[in-house]
């Protein structure tokens, strides 16, 4: 087990999927002492949930934080608004999969909890290379949202600023997955697939599971995934 310094705290956001647990790790392995702020925005894939509630027992220095926040009221995704299906082939353009400003809400509710515990690391898994294209997992966004967080809050305006750390943003699924993999991170608890079957099979076509399949391939790595047949 790591050790870690109780006078170096993080919030880490995490979802139980693959890149998220990747960075809980990362932060661990930092010696940070971790609240994990795991958001349930109802979306379809809420079987991340009760992934991260298994992964996190892995880890007993860092304590989980659910945060429940309905998006499915503001629909707009295929993963918010279960008329709208999953692509099962690659599209053009910023995918259905797309939730509206989600990294935006999320990062708001990161911050709000940072700043109540006196933590100024905020640690996010968004990446720029294996991804599809979301608008709020570039290092653009990123910069632009930890300058306006110190902006508008009274941690920011007494002089304690909040750095919001992304360490996979610029690496490939599979350096992300040999990362994790020198981290010991078990990656048969996290979930990718967008649209899991009731016997927790991937099903191996949508995006994630995609960039997920390839990553591990690349990394040399055997894929504890089991996929739908």
């Amino acid at each position: 087990m790591t050790s870690v310094d109780d006078n170096k705290r993080a919030l880490v956001l995490f979802s139980g999927g693959l890149d998220s647990t990747t960075t809980l790790a990362y932060a661990l392995s930092e010696h940070f002492k971790i609240i994990a702020l795991t958001i349930n925005y109802k979306q379809r894939h809420c079987y991340e949930i009760e992934a991260s509630k298994k992964i996190i027992n892995n880890y007993p220095n860092a304590k989980q934080i659910i945060f429940d926040i309905d998006l499915t009221k503001i629909g707009g995704s295929a993963l918010t608004d279960n008329t709208i299906d999953v692509p099962k082939t690659s599209t053009n353009g910023i995918p259905i999969t797309y939730v509206p400003a989600r990294n935006t809400i999320f990062l708001s509710i990161a911050s709000s909890y940072a700043e109540k515990y006196k933590i100024r690391d905020i640690f996010i898994g968004v990446n720029a290379i294996d991804y599809s294209g979301y608008p709020d997992c570039r290092p653009e966004f990123i910069k632009s949202y930890e300058q306006m967080i110190n902006l508008g809050t009274k941690a920011g305006l007494e002089g304690h600023p909040f750095k919001i750390h992304t360490p996979l943003i610029n690496m490939s699924k599979s350096e992300i997955i040999k990362m994790g993999s020198n981290l010991n991170v078990n990656y048969k608890d996290t979930v990718s697939c967008y649209s899991l079957n009731e016997k927790g099979e991937a099903c191996g076509v949508c995006d994630s599971c995609i960039f997920r399949r390839q990553g591990f391939l690349d990394a040399g790595i055997k894929d504890p995934t089991v996929y739908k047949k």
